[in-house]
């Protein structure tokens, strides 16, 4: 895999809703080994939360969960206006039965995949359904914060025409939160390619990035923590 196309999946936000645990997590493992950014939901409640303050290029939903199924989840996100509302579905579900594909699919869903299924099925269905729904637009040139600026070509931080040097891993991280600007981006996620996966050494790499962009390090303006998710890059 090339370096862009794994820039481009990197870019890529999918949610997974099952209340499974052990389907949930595979899932989320397979897919983020893949290149993808995963966020979970272990039901309808949760899921719709995340809903309302992510944006997901796209969702795969169980159809069969205890309280609100992926048939109602599906209906409820066709109802929400912009372009959350047109978020692909991709359903999974043990009911096979063709009334039960037809009904997913009158609801909205682009795709159904009956359970159980081979992992690459999944993936191949994912990658034809974010094919068919276009490349989601990333912002070019510099981004303004403040006093600093940062260009997202260049992997370059300048503060008041300053040149600020960026450690490799500062420079990746605030390359992934610049390209999706005011969306918070799951801290875990963040610690994926660095050498503590539990999230540490983003921690320590956010608060001297905080540091160097900052008015004020203690209140931060641009370089905000999205209390249990992660952080999220605030530009003017």
């Amino acid at each position: 895999m090339s370096l862009a196309e794994i820039d481009r999946k990197a870019r890529r936000h999918l949610i997974v809703v099952d209340d499974d645990d052990r389907i949930r997590e595979l899932l989320k493992q397979y897919l983020a080994r893949e290149g993808y950014r995963v966020t979970t939901a272990s039901g309808g409640a949760a899921a719709r939360k995340l809903m309302e303050t992510l944006d997901f290029d796209l969702a795969v939903f169980d159809v069969m969960m205890p309280g609100e199924d992926g048939f109602s989840l599906t209906r409820w996100l066709r109802e929400r206006s912009g372009p959350a509302g047109r978020t692909p579905v991709l359903m999974l579900t043990a009911r096979g039965l063709p009334e039960d594909r037809i009904e997913g699919l009158k609801l909205g869903a682009d795709d159904y995949l009956p359970k159980p299924f081979e992992p690459e099925e999944l993936l191949l269905r994912i990658q034809a359904i974010l094919r068919r729904s276009g490349d989601r637009p990333t912002p070019q040139g510099a981004l303004s914060l403040g006093r600093c600026q940062f260009d997202l070509s260049r992997g370059e931080l300048s503060c008041e025409g300053e040149l600020i040097r960026l450690t490799e891993g500062e420079q990746q991280l605030l390359r992934t939160l610049a390209r999706s600007p005011h969306e918070p981006v799951d801290r875990l996620e963040l610690a994926r390619d660095t050498v503590d996966p539990s999230g540490r050494a983003v921690d320590v790499q956010v608060t001297r990035l905080r540091r160097k962009i900052e008015a004020d390090p203690k209140a931060p303006r641009y370089l905000q923590t999205v209390r249990g998710v992660g952080y999220m890059l605030a530009p003017d």
